[in-house]
């Protein structure tokens, strides 16, 4: 059987998925949906897997790579879930101090794509520190859906404790220079707002398809702001229009930008929703940005 080309796949099939992944539909209510769309020679477990995140071969920077030092690390987080587990990476060259990055993954733990965006930081000339809010359930447990189902278990507000602890333990590191910003895709796109929310020494925040924090949380923002959205994402949308009210009123820096023609989801290589020219181009970017603001 020829490979699922994303061309094949109805727009449906991605809004399916998005429902899926973020918990408003079960695993079986999405396979009953899914099967409608196995038509025309494609089978409902090709498609299931077309759909599925897909780790090999899909970093960009590979855990061996020379050119950075990248290693586990735990810190305590008081407020949220105790000693916390993170992915530290620095670039191997480093002679001075430097800025630093939190990445927040997804509504699924630590996983090897949230991984590789560490690793990625540290090659761009960052530290980076990458925590598995999953950490006090045994971590990310090898798989997205088992993922999901255990960060369900946690509650938010603790959860968002536990990068805000991450900030503070980068910013105070032997190797780092004292500025700290942060990114974070879906869930932690959400968690890159409520950071700049509840951090006024936080220098950069980049959230990826981030929900908004209410209006009384946005009104407390002073973080410059670096926003992707995709086009595509209307359910993230829709927040945005009073989110920027609230920043153009408080005359908050923010820079957005909306990628044409894309999914949520489209920075993450390990899915179709990726886009390669929307993921280089926000990740060019993000990194123009950081430079700026850290330093």
């Amino acid at each position: 059987m020829k490979p699922i080309k994303k061309e094949q796949i109805s727009q449906d099939v991605f809004d399916l998925y998005d429902d899926y992944a973020h918990n408003r539909i079960d695993r079986r209510k999405f396979l009953e949906k899914l099967s409608i769309y196995a038509v025309g020679g494609i089978t409902l477990g090709s498609l299931l897997s077309f759909v599925s995140p897909n780790y090999i071969g899909t970093a960009l920077i590979k855990e061996d790579d020379q050119r950075i030092i990248s290693n586990y690390v735990t810190y305590n987080s008081p407020k949220g879930g105790g000693d916390i587990k993170a992915l530290y990476s620095k670039p191997a060259n480093a002679n001075a101090k430097l800025p630093g990055v939190i990445v927040v993954h997804e509504n699924r733990g630590l996983n090897p794509y949230i991984e590789d965006v560490g690793r990625q930081l540290a090659i761009d000339g960052f530290l980076s520190l990458a925590p598995d809010a999953l950490t006090p359930l045994g971590g990310y447990p090898g798989n997205d859906d088992e993922g999901r189902a255990l960060q369900r278990q946690r509650d938010r507000m603790e959860m968002l404790e536990d990068f805000i602890a991450a900030a503070y333990f980068l910013k105070t590191h032997p190797d780092c220079n004292g500025n700290i910003g942060v990114v974070g895709f879906c869930f932690g796109g959400w968690v890159s707002n409520m950071m700049a929310v509840k951090m006024p020494e936080l220098l950069a925040a980049v959230p990826y398809y981030g929900g908004q924090p209410t209006a009384e949380e946005a009104a407390q923002v002073k973080t410059p702001l670096l926003l992707h959205f995709a086009e595509l994402d209307t359910r993230v949308n829709a927040g945005w229009p009073d989110y920027e009210a609230i920043l153009k009123s408080n005359k908050v820096e923010y820079e957005v930008h909306f990628y044409p023609n894309v999914n949520h989801g489209f920075h993450n290589t390990s899915t179709p929703r990726y886009d390669q020219e929307a993921a280089e181009l926000s990740w060019q970017r993000t990194i123009t940005f950081f430079k700026n603001k850290l330093g």
